[in-house]
């Protein structure tokens, strides 16, 4: 089957957009990507939309709405989808690739103090504080993706369902997606749809996307089956491959669903972790630049630290880290480039545009259930759980609660929302506030 392709052009193709322009904006936005995809798809917007005007606002909103129906993080492929869209295969590799090594380099770098120097008072208590900092962040992001997607009952409705089915009933993921998806499609009128602006850029689909998206998806799968015909299925090599493999393929709705699924996998399934390190390890990737998906290179830093059989811990650790980058974003590629072309000629039809309209409103239940797990993990040090009637809920068990975690989330709440403090500076006073409580209380 060929691919899909236009025929027209415009006066922003990449034709008239050089190249290097382009790198140097990506390079820009991967230093400066901090704050999970809430503020790495609003940088984008910025620099893309507003202040290069490379593509129009309709334009944007359609990528973004179908990398938010993918597995993966969202963030990421949506700079993957803008760069294939600016200059085609090598484009999307240059932006997807730096949109991630910034913040994988320092993640590794943060990794290793972790396991160094964790048991250390002022590094236990700057984690301590960083949690309080992240529950706020995870808030806005709540915040700000809820006033963009709920704009009328129907995808409030959505929403508050989403929430339920997972945090409640504890439903797969990909079923609440496809039923968000249906719901969507057959109340189209509900979504406002936009048409493509007419001075928009069009796309020459050129045969190199679809040996792209073969030879990522070759190389990853190809990593998985030397891995066990190398060291079989119960090496934590492979385990941690196929884990994160099947992150890549499973886990739908952006970042912050698949940090839910990693919690739960991670620390209840395989042990390589607690809670309390989960949350670390998302206070460590709130601090850098990149995905906040990168906590999965944390994870796997721990897995390999623990379990290195016949070599140095950290050397382990430093290649189960690498290993689990690798099979958790090249698959990114593989489902922009295999489906990006497609999804552009369905672009301006209705009933897509609602549906995927839906799936972004039944993110944001998703994003108050993992705001909610994070919580009851930080401020109480012990969770109950429910079971009954088709239900599964996690409770807290009062006897457990932390006063000085209360304390400072209310005060990082107050900072964000209140003083409108920034995210660096969120991150330095709620560390200073951390290391106060470890020393004086």
């Amino acid at each position: 089957m060929s691919e899909p392709q236009t025929t027209q052009t415009t006066a922003a193709t990449e034709n008239t957009i050089p190249f290097r322009d382009a790198l140097r904006i990506w390079w820009k936005i991967g230093l400066l990507s901090f704050g999970g995809p809430a503020g790495q798809i609003a940088l984008m917007h910025r620099l893309i939309v507003e202040e290069k005007q490379w593509l129009s606002e309709a334009r944007f909103l359609h990528a973004l709405n179908y990398c938010m129906l993918l597995p993966g993080p969202e963030a990421q492929q949506l700079a993957t989808y803008v760069g294939w869209l600016l200059h085609g295969v090598k484009g999307g590799l240059v932006a997807g690739l730096l949109f991630i090594l910034p913040g994988a380099v320092m993640i590794l770098g943060l990794s290793w103090a972790y396991v160094l120097l964790g048991d250390v008072g002022a590094v236990e208590g700057l984690l301590f504080g960083l949690k309080a900092a992240v529950l706020a962040i995870v808030a806005q992001a709540m915040l700000r993706l809820s006033q963009k997607a709920l704009k009328h009952g129907v995808a409030v409705a959505l929403a508050v369902a989403g929430f339920l089915a997972l945090f409640v009933f504890s439903l797969p993921f990909p079923l609440v997606v496809i039923g968000a998806g249906v719901i969507g499609w057959f109340l189209a009128r509900h979504w406002d749809s936009q048409a493509p602006a007419a001075a928009d850029i069009d796309v020459v689909v050129r045969p190199g996307t679809k040996r792209a998206a073969i030879v990522a998806a070759a190389l990853w799968l190809g990593t998985l089956v030397a891995l066990l015909l190398l060291f079989g299925d119960d090496s934590v090599w492979t385990q941690v491959a196929l884990f994160f493999s099947k992150l890549a393929v499973v886990t739908f709705g952006g970042a912050y669903a698949v940090l839910a699924y990693v919690a739960q996998q991670a620390v209840e399934n395989y042990g390589w972790l607690n809670p309390g390190e989960m949350l670390d390890g998302l206070g460590l990737a709130e601090t850098t630049p990149g995905p906040l998906i990168l906590i999965t290179q944390f994870v796997g830093f721990l897995a390999g630290f623990r379990d290195a059989t016949g070599m140095h811990p950290l050397l382990g650790a430093t290649l189960a880290a690498l290993l689990t980058t690798w099979v958790t974003f090249l698959p990114c590629f593989v489902w922009i480039f295999a489906g990006a072309p497609y999804v552009e000629k369905l672009r301006g039809q209705p009933r897509l545009s609602a549906a995927l309209g839906a799936i972004t409103a039944a993110v944001v239940g998703v994003i108050a259930n993992l705001a909610l797990w994070f919580a009851l993990n930080y401020l109480f040090a012990e969770q109950l759980t429910f079971s009954g009637f088709g239900m599964q809920v996690l409770l807290p068990d009062l006897r457990s609660f932390d006063m000085y975690a209360m304390i400072l989330t209310a005060a990082a709440l107050l900072l964000m929302f209140g003083r409108k403090v920034g995210l660096f500076p969120l991150l330095g006073m709620m560390s200073v506030a951390g290391i106060g409580v470890q020393y004086f209380f």
